[in-house]
């Protein structure tokens, strides 16, 4: 009972702080959205604007008008679906569809190596551009208690996290690449970990692409639960393992090819 309330109190304080740095953070971005320049404020919010109607009242093209377009576009449409791919999982939108549109148009093989290619490409591009505007930003605030162990172990372990979370699905991918973006992870880690994480995953909707009819395969689910499973215990596994304690401003660690 003893041990229980402690994990309690342990958990309730970090919740505490972790919503205290929540707070910090957001009331830091309004702060520097309002000292934009009135252009500036205008462009933002009509993008912002732009992106969610897309999402709300652009529909979705059908597979047969998809595989359609693949048709007329011949060869060159494994490399236009390769940069569509790329861009729009750039954002909030699922991941998933394209990559079981690309088992769909070009088969196992074909399929797997766009998805895996494309995926990693998208998270460099995430990584590179996030890095470069928000890092300095971000920085200071990463020393906040609820956070600064969390940054410690993504800037020393950080492949161990990034390759257990890329296996857990329910994960979105946009997060991740934002959230590991502004950490004091370290670049070519977190791009080999992508990569490794990604695969199995990535794979398993490539071949089960079927999924798409509305019918979910159970081998799927069965995939899905195992990379769970094994994501998991990673985080756990990295949750015990010591952390060095570091001396130096994490960052000043980070060279001028990894801040982007």
């Amino acid at each position: 009972m003893a041990t229980m309330t402690a994990i309690f109190r342990t958990a309730v304080n970090w919740i505490s702080q972790f919503a205290d740095f929540c707070r910090t953070v957001v009331t830091d971005a309004i702060a520097t959205f309002m000292a934009f320049p009135r252009w500036k404020k205008l462009a933002l919010i009509v993008a912002a604007v732009t992106a969610v109607a897309l999402l709300i009242f652009v529909d979705v093209p059908s597979v047969e008008l998809l595989r359609q377009w693949a048709d007329k576009a011949g060869d060159w449409f494994f490399l236009l679906y390769f940069l569509i791919y790329v861009f729009f999982t750039q954002f909030p939108i699922p991941r998933t569809f394209f990559t079981l549109m690309s088992g769909i148009f070009f088969g196992p093989l074909r399929g797997c190596l766009l998805a895996l290619t494309a995926t990693t490409v998208s998270a460099i591009i995430s990584f590179v551009i996030v890095r470069h505007f928000l890092r300095d930003w971000m920085a200071p605030k990463l020393s906040h208690p609820a956070v600064a162990g969390i940054d410690e172990r993504l800037r020393q372990r950080g492949w161990l996290s990034v390759t257990c979370l890329r296996m857990i699905a329910g994960i979105p991918f946009f997060v991740l690449n934002y959230s590991t973006a502004v950490s004091s992870i370290r670049f070519l880690p977190y791009i080999v970990a992508t990569f490794i994480g990604s695969a199995p995953n990535t794979i398993a909707i490539v071949l089960l692409g079927d999924t798409l009819t509305g019918h979910v395969n159970p081998a799927l689910l069965l995939v899905s639960a195992v990379l769970l499973v094994l994501g998991v215990s990673g985080l756990i596994l990295d949750a015990k393992l010591p952390v060095r304690e570091n001396r130096h401003s994490t960052s000043t660690q980070l060279s001028a090819p990894e801040r982007g």
